[in-house]
């Protein structure tokens, strides 16, 4: 009870000032439903919190999270797939017109890459989850010889986004909402340290600073 108890006095707290603050737009959102501006995909990490982040209100994401922010590809079959089914019923159901996947520096996920990890009975689900990450490893090959391995590191985070975004492709509802001009794809890398994000520019092949896309 005492390691949560700090979240519970939040809890008051939000009640009290942030709820009182926003409650008319709770309000609305209770009475007309939700109505997203887009999925966020973003990793399970908790020094990554995709509203603080973005500055985004209750209502504008819709927020799926796992480790290393992966999208598994689009596999019909009759398991339990929770980052599919978010993705499906934003783009089906809520209609987002935007889909971010959202990487970040220091990423565990992408460090256990790297690492040789001794599956067992605690661990099996994880070490089948990394495997969405390996096109990213194997891409590092094309890095020139003797980077460190904190470079690496770095690239791996960001052609890893690159790897996820073309995954979403292999979803029906997203490839049919892309060709039709409705939904727009965004490849993000959130900077721990700085706070700053960069974003892809799938034209110029590179990670820019997203304060600079806003400028254009």
């Amino acid at each position: 009870m005492e390691n949560i108890k700090s979240l519970i006095e939040g809890h008051e707290e939000f009640q009290s000032i942030k709820f009182a603050k926003n409650e008319e737009r709770f309000k609305t959102l209770v009475e007309k439903g939700q109505n997203p501006k887009a999925l966020f995909i973003g990793c399970s990490d908790s020094r990554v919190m995709p509203e603080m982040i973005t500055n985004a209100k209750p209502g504008d994401l819709f927020i799926t999270r796992n480790i290393g922010n992966f999208v598994p590809p689009f596999n019909p079959d009759d398991s339990y797939h929770a980052t599919a089914a978010a993705i499906e019923y934003a783009v089906s159901v809520l209609e987002v017109c935007d889909i971010i996947v959202c990487g970040h520096s220091q990423c565990g996920a992408i460090a256990s890459l790297f690492k040789d990890i001794e599956p067992n009975e605690e661990n099996l689900h994880t070490i089948k989850w990394l495997e969405l990450g390996e096109s990213a490893k194997r891409s590092t090959k094309l890095l020139p010889k003797g980077v460190s391995q904190k470079e690496i590191l770095d690239y791996t985070e960001r052609i890893s986004v690159i790897f996820q975004l073309e995954n979403l492709l292999t979803y029906p509802a997203v490839k049919r909402r892309i060709e039709e001009g409705s939904l727009f794809l965004h490849g993000w890398h959130y900077n721990i340290k700085n706070g700053k994000i960069e974003y892809y520019d799938e034209e110029a092949y590179e990670f820019k600073e997203l304060t600079e896309k806003v400028k254009d």
